[in-house]
């Protein structure tokens, strides 16, 4: 059970700090012609600020033996960050935000699932399950 919460986390580290470092230095974040350009200096500080912290994160994980402490953190770091994309989703009408650039945009999910074609945006798409991950991580890591 503790190799499993280990997988778990390190995939959920990597979902929200090396994927999201790939996918948003380009022009849909980091370059996007449409955003200020103290949007781009806080998406490139956001993403950076999450690579190093994700750098902690597997260090914790990775070198934390049984010791249950350091992978408790490590989902914490975890949750938060996807906690605070949720956040950020859920309160957009407050400050007029969408969850894609109107220049630029992050190209949709499509699905064919049993004959049934509908889309999703990218970012839900991802996050869903890589929030997932991190509740079935804090389930096993409560099973050790």
């Amino acid at each position: 059970m503790l190799l499993l919460a280990k997988l778990l986390l390190t995939i959920a580290t990597l979902g929200y700090s090396a994927i999201p470092a790939v996918f948003d230095s380009n022009n849909t974040h980091a370059t996007n012609p449409s955003f200020p350009g103290h949007a781009r200096f806080h998406v490139v500080w956001q993403v950076s600020s999450y690579v190093f912290i994700g750098i902690i994160a597997l260090y914790l994980i990775w070198t934390a033996g049984s010791e249950l402490g350091p992978l408790w953190l490590a989902t914490l770091l975890a949750a938060s960050a996807y906690l605070g994309f949720w956040t950020a989703a859920a309160s957009m009408p407050l400050y007029q935000g969408t969850i894609v650039s109107e220049v630029n945009p992050v190209p949709t999910f499509k699905w064919n699932i049993l004959g049934m074609r509908f889309e999703t945006d990218a970012n839900i798409s991802l996050f869903t399950p890589a929030s997932i991950i991190v509740v079935l991580a804090a389930l096993a890591l409560s099973q050790v």
